[in-house]
């Protein structure tokens, strides 16, 4: 039966994070704020990696396309939320739901596999130094990337294809601030059991696969570094312990939600703002605040556009004064 003909619900409630009006306005200042420093903070690197010549290597080339990926991420609910804190009906209209939830299933899907790559290149650059630039060259490099945009894609289409159908005849308040795929397949006027089950096999062994190829990768490097000197072996601990500490904020929620997507608890809508928000913000303080050669390139970039730009304030207010 077409969805036409099964479906009467045309708009979904949601409920979002908190019916406290209070709550509401903290909430509409805080995630502007935080939403306003993913974008900056994601940009700044995007633009450092693809101006600075000394940062044109596989690692930073990566580290371009997750800072894209987590403004995408943070940009497919994250503004209609911050509005939906102004307003007091907040509702999606059905294809405006279905599109969230192929976005969001898109870009965590790719990224999971772009979390994957860096470790991957990680691991290269310090097992196999000799062999890094055969390995990773921008072929491979290049390919890294279009494989976490097909996985992405295809893990999306194949929640998609029985989510688009599902008959919804009445039921439609969502308790979350987005449309959350085991929340939306509950509302639907049949058993969900299947459809559980088919969120356990797609999402959820997606994020254990990944997660457990991260740990692994994570443990070999460690092993390797542990041979070598003790210096070595803190750079490599201090490095892969900020990396670990995202993967597990970011893979944390994700497990939790889609492995028993069979029970939802009040929690999961906060277990989703990490992997949302949370995470894209962290991003950038990880992998480049903690990195000396993206601090140097971003303060010569920042130097460079701004100096020029004040000095010839100066110039003016000092001719301006003097006629």
């Amino acid at each position: 039966m077409e969805r036409a003909n099964s479906t009467v619900v045309s708009e979904f409630v949601l409920l979002g994070l908190s019916s406290s009006q209070e709550l509401q306005l903290f909430f509409f200042f805080f995630f502007s704020l935080l939403y306003g420093m993913i974008i900056l903070g994601n940009l700044l690197i995007i633009i450092t990696v693809t101006f600075d010549a000394h940062l044109h290597s596989p690692m930073y080339f990566l580290l371009g396309n997750l800072s894209f990926v987590d403004i995408c991420q943070s940009s497919f609910a994250t503004p209609k939320m911050i509005a939906d804190f102004l307003n007091e009906h907040k509702t999606i209209s059905f294809n405006g739901c279905i599109a969230q939830i192929f976005f969001i299933h898109l870009f965590t899907g790719g990224e999971m596999v772009l979390l994957v790559s860096m470790a991957y290149d990680r691991y290269v650059a310090i097992c196999k130094p000799l062999h890094y630039v055969t390995i990773m060259n921008q072929n491979v490099c290049n390919a890294l990337v279009l494989t976490s945009w097909a996985v992405g894609f295809v893990h999306t289409m194949s929640q998609l294809s029985f989510t688009v159908n599902l008959p919804f005849c009445g039921p439609n308040v969502v308790d979350s601030f987005f449309c959350d795929l085991p929340r939306v397949t509950k509302l639907a006027c049949l058993d969900s059991y299947t459809i559980q089950i088919l969120i356990v096999a797609n999402s959820g062994i997606l994020s254990l696969s990944t997660f457990f190829l991260l740990l692994i990768s994570y443990i070999v490097i460690l092993l390797t570094v542990r041979y070598k000197s003790s210096a070595a072996m803190a750079k490599a601990f201090s490095t892969l312990s900020a990396h670990i500490m995202v993967v597990i904020l970011f893979f944390g929620p994700c497990i939790f939600i889609y492995v028993w997507p069979f029970t939802t608890y009040p929690v999961d809508k906060i277990l989703a703002i990490f992997y949302t928000i949370f995470t894209p913000i962290l991003n950038p303080i990880i992998y480049t605040l903690r990195n000396k050669d993206m601090k140097a390139a971003m303060r010569k970039l920042v130097t460079r556009n701004l100096k020029p730009k004040k000095i010839s304030e100066i110039s003016l207010m000092i001719r301006s004064s003097l006629y």
